[in-house]
């Protein structure tokens, strides 16, 4: 019988990539999700029965142990952006990784790969860096053979960086960024999900890794290769750090004044969190120790960002058109 991995949030934005390498490598793969009626969408990454959704509640122990029963291997990519409610950054990033790895040790389960993030520090004064950091302890402590995977800002067509950044250049000519000079590194999607097959599958070496892609730049660079990508001129405002704090303060207070129905467009934490640069640790383990090249930016962006430009998919017939026009 084929091996079995369950992932956690699989039918996220990173889960789902790594969901589809593991059935292509002849894995099942049990997607364990909140919602498995909105995660139909993994069951055609193989064949049939081959990739399940099941519910699971990540704060619950029956229900984490119920779908880890007979699993070769776990991944957990769950994490929040949410400082409160019940799927708070304790509850999910500490908490939860920590009641994976402990069900996973319980049950003798193999090997265990960890989602975590770039400056992850259970001393940080970030609320989401320092519950990603307990995470990993937690998870190191219970599951000593384990792969932590650390990456920068992820890109992808499924993103929420480039396509939010590129939906908000519609609505004016100011494009306003918090920590317009700090550094990113961001890292493809799928780059991270090959990472993350290669400790589930074993050939991954234990330990933490830290997953950046060939292009290191300012969020301020970053922003402009995007507005270059769709073709559009946008005058690009950097915010200082105790203004953007005061504006998440406020946002913070709408959001929950209206019960969460105008979302805050920037938190305190996230700009506790910009005021550090995003970029692999000198001298930490990354991709050349996993023998993976790590994809451009400029080799995914237009595959995904076209939507964004002025004309949309027609923009390249109408720069075509104005060639002939020329010639």
């Amino acid at each position: 019988m084929s091996k079995l991995v369950t992932i956690y949030g699989g039918s996220g934005f990173v889960g789902r990539y790594i969901a589809r390498r593991m059935a292509k490598l002849g894995w099942r793969v049990r997607v364990a999700v909140r919602r498995p009626n909105e995660a139909i969408f993994v069951k055609p990454y193989g064949v049939v029965g081959q990739v399940e959704p099941v519910l699971c509640n990540i704060r619950n122990d029956e229900s984490v142990r119920m779908v880890m029963q007979g699993a070769d291997a776990v991944v957990n990519c769950v994490g929040t952006f949410d400082a409160r409610g019940k799927n708070n950054f304790d509850a999910i990033q500490a908490e939860g990784a920590e009641r994976v790895a402990r069900i996973a040790a319980e049950q003798g389960v193999a090997r265990m790969v960890q989602i975590s993030a770039i400056g992850a520090d259970a001393e940080s004064n970030s609320d989401y860096a320092r519950t990603k950091g307990e995470g990993e302890a937690a998870v190191l402590s219970l599951m000593p053979d384990a792969v932590i995977l650390r990456p920068s800002v992820i890109f992808g067509a499924e993103d929420q960086f480039f396509n939010r950044f590129a939906g908000m250049s519609r609505m004016g000519p100011v494009l306003p960024l918090v920590g317009a000079d700090t550094n990113f590194q961001p890292v493809y999607v799928d780059d991270v999900a090959q990472a993350a097959v290669m400790g589930a599958t074993g050939e991954a070496a234990p330990g933490v890794y830290e997953l950046g892609g060939p292009d290191r730049e300012s969020f301020r660079d970053l922003i402009g290769e995007m507005l270059s990508v769709i073709r559009r001129r946008r005058f690009i405002v950097n915010i200082p750090f105790g203004i953007a704090s005061g504006m998440g303060w406020a946002f913070e207070w709408i959001q929950r004044l209206t019960g969460g129905l105008f979302p805050a467009q920037i938190t305190r934490d996230q700009v506790k969190s910009l005021r550090h640069d995003n970029v692999v640790s000198e001298g930490a383990k990354g991709f050349a120790e996993l023998g993976i090249t790590p994809t451009s930016l400029e080799a995914v962006l237009p595959d995904y960002l076209w939507r964004f430009r002025p004309s949309g998919q027609y923009d390249a017939i109408k720069e075509s058109a104005r060639g002939l026009r020329s010639e």
